[in-house]
């Protein structure tokens, strides 16, 4: 921690972005099918509601453990 809170504030930010890239990208290869192709080519909505409220999950995880 840097005595600039705005520093600080991009420090963490930054972080936390990355973080949830590398969460993400782990949860979507660990699925059974590909996540990308069912959202986007096959318009399945309950894969992106799904891939969704994961993607929130991760970043309270995130979130939380941050503050």
């Amino acid at each position: 921690m840097t005595d600039f809170p705005l520093l600080n504030a991009l420090i963490f930010g930054a972080l936390g972005i990355i973080v949830f890239g590398v969460a993400f990208s782990i949860v979507s290869r660990l699925l059974p099918f590909d996540l990308r192709k069912q959202i986007v080519e096959e318009r399945n909505v309950a894969a992106a509601i799904v891939a969704g409220a994961v993607a929130l999950g991760i970043c309270w995880i995130i979130a939380a453990t941050m503050h």
